[in-house]
Formats: structure tokens, C-alpha cells, sequence
């Protein structure tokens, strides 16, 4: 009983909450019981993040629950203890009656809920192999690529990049007459971000008066990082410790900001946090389900936002020469580009063998070059972020697949784009994940 302890005064709705709740009852009743477990649920992610440094990607729900966290230190048991309760009472609510939207509401407490528990067990010292941790952290377990593919994509690279060196070492000399200029970095980004808010903001009503800050920075894992605020305001920073190539521009704006991440987070919180009043989601622990959605949706959203003629047309007319780089050329990249782009699950495969302890640091950073073609400062930061967010690499190539195929096996293809747009917001929008879509 010490989650009651630590929770005082949500001990009298636990108890009046306990027994299920009937599929005869109406939808308010079943969203107010859903909405008990979503405030614990907010309130446990909030005193995991005061000893998971990092779990707390964003927070925007009533202050005084995160100034509550932060006076205090919950023992990691308590915590464990608190996650059982809190999903057996979501276990108890029953919505098969209900709308579409309410049923996925439960499902995604529940799933989030086992993310968390996962989690906590992790920091106690719980091993899991990397795909235990997928499955639990983010509700999907990736593929492994063929040897076969690979040696076949190597063929077709090796083909438009000839050559007597090694494949690795012509690619990367290839990309180096693509790099944008450290000078030119900043106006390239704004004028792909701001073309990239023009085709979303013409599909998608955004909440009014959104907008983000653009900093550059250093010394992180990764390549850019959106940090919402709230209120649809997010901080989106570039990290320019190495070269930065000119397919970077649009792939890492857009996925930031539009229709990326600010948008994503923008929509929840506008169309469920404040219109529905699901508190859950003014909190996003990083160790969840809901990465998946958010990374494979901002990759995803690149090409929705960005199909391929109109993308080359851009970066031709408007990118490259901003960024001082031959137009005439720009074919040739992006063709090599989207070969190369079928080596992706090597990273998973590579995070796989490295985190459960097959293969050591530079054996991970050797084979991102050998396996996966790329150059060895850029693998030894990946291998870094393997370090630092381990199985969460799934989220970003796997997450798109899913997102991917959810909207084109509903009719949002290339060519029904007015569809694709539909269904692509309605994603973003809504509490659906992973496993709800296949």
C-alpha cells in the first residue's frame, strides 16, 4: 500500500475506482475514469524523470504536479508498485462500447503504463536483450536486413559511384562536394523549414500564434533535437559538430518542425489535451510507445510534405544555390541518396549486436562503416547514441515503415495526396501507436 501513501490524495478515487466499469456506461463516465489513471499516470512519469535524466521529453500540464516531483524522491520500488495499481485500474475500465478514439485512449495508457513499468525496472537493474527492450519500450521489435539486400544495395551504389577504392571511402568522397558551407548553414535551414511550414500550413490547421526557436549547437548524439515548450512553442537546435550535407536541410527541418515534431506536439496538445482534456498527453516520457509514432511519423512526413519531384525541384531552384552547391548535380545526389537510404536498418542491426554485448565500441563504429557506408566520425557519434538512447534507433526507420504503410494501406498514396494529408494529421492527432498500426 505505499503508492497510496506517496499519493494521498488520489487514495479515496482509488478505492471508489476499483471494480470495473461496465460497457453500459456512458462515454463521460468512462473518459473520468480513464482521467483518475491518466493524473497518476502523468504524476508517475513525473517522479521517474527526477532519476531518469532525460525521460521527461516535454512537459506541459498544471506546474504545481512538476514542482511536487521535484521536492521529492519516490524509491524506484514505490514507483514500481505505484505503475501495478495504476494499471490495474485502467484494466478495469471497459470501452468496448465506446468510440474508436476512447478505446484507443485506453489502449494508450495501458501500453504507455508498461513502457514506464519497463522502465523503472531497467534503472533497478533489469537486463533485457535489445529486442525484450523494443518490444517493451516502444511496442515493435525491428527486422533484420538481409545480407542479400545489403550485397545487392552495394551493387547498385558501387555502380553509380565507381571506382577502385573502397565503396565506404567513394560514397563519402562523393557526399564531400555536397557539404553546406558553416556559413551558409543557418540561411539553407530557414529557407527549407520555412518552405517546409508553407506545404504543411496549407493542409493543416495549426494552433495560432505557434512557433519555434532555431539554435546551433555541439557536443550531443545526435543530429537535432526538437525541445517543445508548449503553448506550440518549441526550441529546435542543429548540432554542427561534423560537416552538415544538403539533403540534412529539409530531412532534419522538416522532421523537427513541419510537419515533424513542433506539429505533432502542437496537434496533441491542442486537439486532445486542451479540447478533450486528456491530461496524459502533456507529458511525453522519452522511453515510450509514443517515440515510435513521433519519429517514424517526422521521418515520414519528409516525403509527405516533400514527394520526390517537388522536392528535387526545390532544393535545385532555391537549396543548393543558397548553399552555394552545383544544381546540375543535384539529380545524381539524391538518387545515390535514396540507394543508400535501403542500408538503414544496418544501424538497428549494428545497436543489436553492440548493446547485447556481441561486439564491442570501435567493432560498432567499424561496422556502421563496412556494413552501413558511413564515415567513421559520423558512426562513432551514432555508436554514442547507441550508448546514450539504445534501442530507440528502431523508432526512426521501422516508425516510418509503420506510419508508412498505416496510410497508404488507407488509401494515402503519392497519388491521392489530398488522403495522404488526411490520414497523416489524424495520426498526429490522436492516441493511436505501434501495434495499432498493422
Amino acid at each position: 500500500m505505499r503508492s497510496l501513501r506517496l499519493f494521498p490524495a488520489l487514495s479515496v478515487i482509488l478505492i471508489g475506482c476499483a471494480a470495473p466499469v461496465p460497457s453500459s456506461t456512458p462515454v463521460p463516465a468512462i473518459n473520468t475514469a480513464l482521467g483518475v489513471v491518466a493524473e497518476r499516470y502523468v504524476k508517475l512519469v513525473l517522479d521517474l524523470g527526477q532519476q531518469d535524466e532525460g525521460y521527461v521529453d516535454a512537459y506541459y500540464g498544471p506546474p504545481e504536479w512538476q514542482a511536487a516531483a521535484a521536492a521529492r524522491k519516490v524509491p524506484l520500488a514505490d514507483l514500481a508498485a505505484e505503475a501495478t495499481v495504476i494499471q490495474t485500474l485502467v484494466s478495469a475500465v471497459d470501452v468496448s462500447s465506446a468510440p474508436e478514439i476512447v478505446r484507443l485512449r485506453k489502449e494508450y495508457l495501458s501500453k504507455q503504463l508498461g513502457a514506464v513499468a519497463t522502465r523503472i525496472a531497467m534503472l533497478q537493474g533489469r537486463r533485457l536483450t535489445f529486442d525484450e527492450e523494443s518490444r517493451a519500450l516502444y511496442d515493435a521489435v525491428s527486422p533484420r536486413m538481409s545480407e542479400t539486400e545489403r550485397l545487392a544495395t552495394f551493387d547498385s551504389l558501387s555502380a553509380a559511384v565507381p571506382g577502385t577504392a573502397p565503396l565506404s571511402e567513394r560514397i563519402e568522397a562523393f557526399r564531400r562536394s555536397f557539404i553546406i558551407p558553416p556559413a551558409r548553414v543557418d540561411a539553407v535551414f530557414r529557407a527549407a523549414i520555412a518552405e517546409a511550414r508553407r506545404r504543411t500550413t496549407a493542409r493543416m490547421t495549426l494552433p495560432p500564434l505557434e512557433a519555434f526557436a532555431l539554435e546551433y549547437v555541439k557536443d550531443k548524439p545526435w543530429s537535432g533535437y526538437n525541445w517543445y515548450k508548449g503553448n506550440a512553442q518549441s526550441l529546435i537546435q542543429i548540432n554542427i559538430d561534423l560537416p552538415i550535407f544538403i539533403d540534412r536541410a529539409i530531412d532534419v527541418g522538416a522532421h523537427e518542425a513541419y510537419p515533424g515534431h513542433h506539429v505533432y506536439n502542437a496537434l496533441l496538445e491542442q486537439r486532445l489535451v486542451r479540447d478533450r482534456g486528456w491530461v496524459e498527453f502533456s507529458v511525453y516520457p522519452l522511453f515510450s510507445p509514443q517515440s515510435l509514432i513521433a519519429e517514424g511519423s517526422a521521418n515520414y512526413g519528409v516525403e509527405v510534405a516533400f514527394p520526390r519531384a517537388e522536392r528535387l525541384e526545390f532544393e535545385k531552384r532555391v537549396l543548393f544555390p543558397l548553399a552555394g552547391l552545383d544544381p546540375s548535380k543535384a539529380e545524381q545526389y539524391y538518387r545515390v541518396q535514396r540507394l543508400g537510404s535501403k542500408l538503414t536498418y544496418v544501424g538497428n542491426d549494428v545497436a543489436r549486436d553492440y548493446l547485447d554485448g556481441k561486439i564491442d565500441r570501435e567493432q560498432a563504429a567499424q561496422r556502421l562503416v563496412t556494413e552501413g557506408l558511413s564515415q567513421i566520425d559520423r558512426a562513432r557519434q551514432r555508436v554514442r547514441f547507441f550508448d546514450t538512447y539504445r534501442s530507440y534507433v528502431i523508432n526512426y526507420n521501422l516508425g516510418m515503415d509503420l506510419v508508412r504503410s498505416w496510410v497508404e494501406r488507407n488509401g494515402g498514396t503519392e497519388a491521392n495526396p489530398d488522403r495522404r494529408w488526411k490520414l497523416f494529421e489524424e495520426l498526429l492527432s490522436s492516441p493511436r501507436l505501434p501495434s495499432g498500426l498493422r
